[in-house]
């Protein structure tokens, strides 16, 4: 059998890190994108509450 080996993983890199296992940069490309991400996401949960409270009527 076959063990794996420990992984040295991060979610969010340093911006002077020097690490490759990573998910997210602390850099405004990151910010930006949270931020677009998370708009939508409010958008698309308020029409779907929207429209759903509209076929109750």
């Amino acid at each position: 059998m076959e063990t794996q080996g420990k992984e040295d993983f991060e979610v969010v890199k340093e911006k002077n890190d020097k690490k490759k296992n990573y998910i997210f940069k602390k850099d405004n490309v990151t910010k930006t994108g949270f931020y677009i991400i998370a708009v939508i996401l409010i958008i698309l949960i308020t029409a779907t509450i929207y429209y759903g409270l509209q076929t109750l009527e």
